[in-house]
């Protein structure tokens, strides 16, 4: 067993996630390599010391140019906003130090092009986080789907839906502000990686997008809000299957809408995030009487279930998620060998959401 330093950038939602996480990680999988919580670093010298303390870092940093300089860092986790990304994970890669940042990669498309890039310079491990699609439902219905268990595939439908900004009369924030914290740049992300984890690449799509509420109260008055609260997407996949994704921040009582559903010629998958321990799987086979959708609790026969219960139908939650991207890591880390998602699936996720805003204004379909 090795340790290996961390540094964490952000200390807020999912920092604290990936604190928890890097501190269960080797209890849960008995990692060879076990990560020692070395430097914190967040939006003030002030709050890094608060989150230090709370969390179980050794050590607060003042900036996270200090944090990544750290000869005891030997591994960067990025959990800071979109546009913070490109020049933390340039400045590590510059040390030769192995990089995890939180999805999207970067604020804009071209962010994620200089970080890949910087990847592939370095040499060094990177990968991106999208938790969603390691629960250990999507990781069978992958399996499921990869081994040809429901055919040929037909369709694909899916959402990322959630309500926190379904009531005009919440005020403006910064969630409110920069494409980059928009619907397309903060729930589309998930679902479109996990299109792309489940039936490979996006050929062509048309999109709409759209801000439902215009203006918010502000500290003096109604303020402008200048990105998106819901879009849409067609698509065509490379394989020639068709595809619809919906992505909406103001889905009135959705809370965890990630959902999907998979058809094809012998049978279809039902997936829902807000009952993330379950999949529903149709076969076409048997009497047509007696054929329907079955509900398939998961258990320590699906995948990266085991480590953390020994109970069928007791369930993982959220922070489970985070706890196997973590264990990936460290991983790809100690193997030398990177593991998926990659800063380059990160950009293929961004491609994606670039050309649906292109498409957007008048819905042309587009290439990705």
């Amino acid at each position: 067993m090795t340790e290996i330093g961390i540094g964490l950038v952000g200390g807020g939602y999912m920092g604290k996630a990936h604190a928890v996480a890097l501190s269960a990680v080797g209890a849960v999988f008995d990692t060879p390599l076990r990560p020692r919580l070395e430097l914190i670093a967040a939006g003030s010298a002030s709050s890094a010391e608060r989150y230090a303390r709370a969390y179980g870092f050794a050590r607060a940093a003042k900036s996270w140019e200090e944090l990544v300089a750290d000869p005891k860092v030997e591994a960067v986790v990025i959990a800071s906003p979109q546009a913070t990304h490109r020049a933390i994970a340039q400045a590590a890669f510059s040390l030769g130090k192995p990089v995890f940042c939180e999805k999207p990669l970067g604020a804009s498309l071209d962010d994620a092009k200089a970080m890949v890039e910087a990847a592939r310079q370095a040499k060094v491990t990177n990968m991106v986080g999208f938790n969603y699609v390691r629960t250990p439902a999507t990781q069978f219905a992958r399996n499921l789907i990869a081994e040809g268990a429901i055919g040929e595939i037909v369709w694909f439908r899916g959402e990322h839906t959630e309500d926190f900004l379904a009531d005009p009369a919440l005020p403006s924030t910064w969630r409110t502000k920069d494409i980059a914290n928009g619907t397309m740049g903060d729930l589309s992300p998930h679902m479109i990686n996990c299109a792309l984890a489940l039936l490979g690449p996006i050929e062509r799509l048309s999109a709409l997008v759209e801000t439902v509420h215009k203006s918010r109260p502000g500290a003096t008055g109604p303020e402008a809000v200048t990105n998106d609260d819901h879009a849409q997407i067609m698509c065509r996949f490379a394989r020639g299957v068709m595809g619809h994704m919906y992505f909406s921040r103001v889905a009135t009582g959705r809370k965890m809408g990630y959902a999907y559903e998979v058809h094809g010629t012998k049978g279809a998958i039902r997936f829902d995030q807000e009952d993330q321990n379950a999949i529903w799987l149709y076969r076409a086979e048997g009497p047509e009487a007696e054929r329907g959708f079955r509900k398939i609790l998961t258990g320590p026969s699906h995948p990266d279930y085991l480590p953390f219960c020994q109970g069928p139908g007791h369930g993982t939650g959220y922070q489970d998620q985070i706890i196997i991207e973590a264990r990936d890591f460290l991983d790809a880390i100690h193997s030398g060998k990177n593991v998926w998602p990659t800063f380059a699936d990160g950009l293929s996720v961004w491609q994606v959401v670039d050309a649906a805003l292109r498409s957007a204004p008048d819905g042309r379909w587009l290439d990705v």
